[in-house]
């Protein structure tokens, strides 16, 4: 629910997009610069010089103006907004010249618009850009405890709600200028943009990087999520390493994932042609989650109790998470050649934790543990009341052999390397996952435990129990 008459842009991106971290404020306002540079590079690369004095495109930013760039000035309408009115060539970038700011004060389409101070748009961060080629929102968020979010989205859906909101202020603060606005938006009307435009932005993200991360991230670790002051530098540097790779990885894959959506939701492609997409699609997505995990359990690691990052728990009925994510884990053990079954009771209790958080924690503990068995294998899933929780228990058993064989033969647990203070490598497949504290970190921050056995003769069995509600209602 808004939490004031108009939505905040964050709000609207985040109601479209499945996946957000909130991170300390210096990281979320580096990821800003860089698709703001990014974002004027794309512009410069793809607007044409306007003729007659039209503009080629408007750009609406707040708190500031977000272009340098002197040729773009001159060819697109810019709109600054402000809870404080101020001189808008003030906050223009130190390294512009004085002929730049000249023809900024002279020749450019300039204005700029107040905001009401109780908006909470006032306290925001955010770029929109209409161009005939593409348009884009970029928006950066603060939280209440102080940490900031960095969102952006190319969706033609997302962009028309932005555009909304912020129209329904003009129309508040300066209806005169709405008119001129709306008919310049209307030749700009939203569309999915070519997915060449968005590959050219992911690279433009990827080369705004730092050359040197690892050295920027100790350099800056002083004033990183705080760590117990007994805790060493190097493992801080880790973490934090940890958190730069899950966030770099992310980037291009969700923009080849929003590539792909893009292309399935043409009508004449061939059948063997969307296959080949969704498969695409499907592997972005676990990719992207499993490094949205990465990212959380570093998170938890740099937090000083495990409280303080906590999901928030809520009833809810486990039996929905199951029935849309047991396909997905029979699927991914069929593609390693193992086999999985699933055993539920007639009616599954209501349980407490955070349904999306303990969907993605439960998929990557799947992933990882049927990566960690030789082809051939079979899984069994047993989900059975305990008392006050439930208990999900995997149990691994190996096929194309005799009971007795397996009986002489016990099942040597799979070899593994620690990586640092939360990865492990798995030599003989190649697999790099989280490590046992972290795992079991991951489920105490969402209710739950995860408990590790070594078994003779089936292997790794792993347990996890889940608190049922204190009124012990059923799933209906």
């Amino acid at each position: 629910m808004y939490q004031w008459i108009l939505p905040s842009l964050s709000e609207i991106i985040a109601a479209s997009q499945t996946s957000g971290t909130f991170c300390p404020p210096q990281k979320a306002q580096q990821q800003w610069r860089i698709a703001v540079a990014a974002t004027e590079q794309l512009l410069i690369n793809t607007v044409e010089t306007a003729v007659d004095d039209t503009p080629r495109g408007l750009v609406l930013a707040a708190p500031a103006p977000v272009l340098s760039n002197a040729t773009l000035l001159q060819n697109l309408q810019s709109v600054t907004f402000t809870a404080k009115p101020f001189n808008p060539l003030a906050l223009m970038p130190f390294q512009m010249s004085t002929a730049e700011i000249a023809i900024a004060s002279e020749d450019t389409h300039e204005s700029v618009l107040p905001l009401i101070d109780s908006d909470p748009l006032a306290r925001e961060q955010f770029c929109l850009v209409f161009t005939e080629k593409f348009s884009l929102v970029l928006v950066l968020a603060a939280s209440p405890n102080g940490e900031k979010e960095f969102r952006f989205s190319f969706e033609p859906e997302v962009v028309q709600q932005v555009w909304r909101a912020i129209a329904a202020r003009i129309i508040l603060t300066n209806p005169d200028l709405f008119a001129e606005l709306e008919a310049l938006v209307q030749q700009y009307t939203p569309l999915a943009p070519d997915y060449r435009i968005l590959m050219e932005f992911s690279q433009l993200l990827l080369a705004e990087l730092p050359t040197d991360k690892e050295a920027k991230i100790i350099g800056t670790e002083e004033i990183s999520s705080p760590l117990p002051s007994s805790t060493p530098t190097p493992y801080r540097a880790d973490i934090e390493l940890l958190q730069a790779f899950a966030h770099e990885v992310r980037t291009p894959l969700t923009t080849i994932r929003t590539i792909t959506r893009l292309l399935l939701k043409q009508q004449d492609l061939a059948h063997k042609v969307t296959k080949r997409l969704e498969i695409i699609d499907r592997e972005c997505t676990e990719q992207i989650d499993r490094m949205e995990l990465l990212f959380r359990a570093a998170e938890l690691e740099t937090s000083n109790t495990s409280k303080s990052t906590a999901a928030p728990l809520t009833a809810m009925c486990l039996e929905q998470i199951l029935q849309a994510s047991i396909p997905r884990w029979q699927d991914a053990a069929r593609r390693r050649n193992l086999t999985l079954d699933v055993v539920l009771p007639q009616q599954l209790p209501t349980v407490v934790s955070n349904p999306t958080m303990l969907d993605r924690v439960l998929t990557g503990l799947m992933e990882n543990f049927t990566r960690s068995l030789p082809s051939g294998s079979h899984i069994q899933v047993q989900v059975i009341p305990a008392g006050d929780q439930l208990k999900l228990q995997l149990l691994p058993q190996s096929q194309g052999e005799e009971q007795e064989e397996s009986v002489k033969h016990p099942c040597q647990p799979p070899i593994r390397k620690a990586l640092g203070q939360l990865l492990v490598f798995q030599p003989e497949t190649g697999t790099i996952s989280l490590n046992l504290n972290a795992t079991k970190h991951l489920f105490q921050a969402i209710g739950g435990k995860l408990i590790v056995r070594q078994r003779p003769q089936q292997g790794e069995v792993l347990t996890i129990f889940l608190p049922l509600e204190v009124s012990e209602k059923q799933c209906s």
